[in-house]
């Protein structure tokens, strides 16, 4: 009999999981710190695989890792959230650009299919997914464009930006715009209306990066 494959996670995978999501969520907020042996005592493991799931978080950038400390959720200065939107503008349109002339029905049919799961999520109000499903949409709209080292660089940049994009949905009540852009964007690629497609883009990212700033500015206030 052939066997099966299964996805084995390990003990730091299914920990960095839970804490990515709480800090994605708003659960855990800015600038929070996190004690190694509080959250061994709450997920009930040694401080070993709790120290190692803050290491990968302190990899993606979602929390700065100090071995006495534990780790804090990161916090950006403004001029740094505007910088990662910046990132992911010129990272996008550069792979949007290439992709649209070569997509295909396989490619289109993926993007409706992620549309569908944004809209369930919205309707059900998981904030936490909504980072990592725009982040998707707007790998499989570049994914005809294979470019593996320009996507691995937005998968950074995008891994920043996912808590901000949502809790501008959640905070500012955008699922509707959000969700009227994608589509738009979609409707262009298809129309393989390259010049509509990245300008509509840059006017996305643009207008949730200055919406981001502006709500952020206001709570630190």
């Amino acid at each position: 009999m052939p066997k099966r494959a299964v996805v084995r996670q390990s003990l730091p995978d299914v920990i960095a999981a839970d804490l990515r999501q709480r800090i994605l969520s708003g659960d855990l907020v800015e600038g929070e710190l996190i004690r190694q042996e509080l959250l061994a005592e709450e997920y009930a493991v040694s401080r070993m695989p709790i120290r190692e799931a803050l290491k990968r978080l302190d990899a993606e950038g979602l929390v700065v890792f100090t071995n006495n400390r534990g780790a804090t959720v990161t916090k950006h200065s403004l001029d740094e959230i505007a910088e990662i939107f910046d990132v992911r503008m010129m990272l996008e349109v550069d792979l949007f650009t290439r992709a649209i002339p070569l997509m295909q029905a396989a490619h289109f049919a993926e993007c409706e299919s992620i549309l569908e799961e944004m809209e369930i999520s919205y309707q059900r109000g998981d904030v936490a997914a909504w980072g990592p499903l725009n982040a998707r949409f707007h790998g499989a709209l570049y994914a005809a464009a294979d470019r593996k080292l320009t996507s691995n660089l937005l998968e950074r940049a995008s891994l920043q930006s996912n808590r901000y994009v949502s809790m501008h949905i959640d905070q500012l009540n955008k699922s509707q715009s959000a969700q009227q852009d994608h589509s738009d964007l979609l409707v262009l690629a298809r129309q393989g209306n390259v010049q509509g497609a990245a300008d509509k883009l840059r006017s996305h990212i643009d207008n949730t990066k200055f919406q981001v700033l502006e709500w952020i500015t206001a709570a630190r206030r």
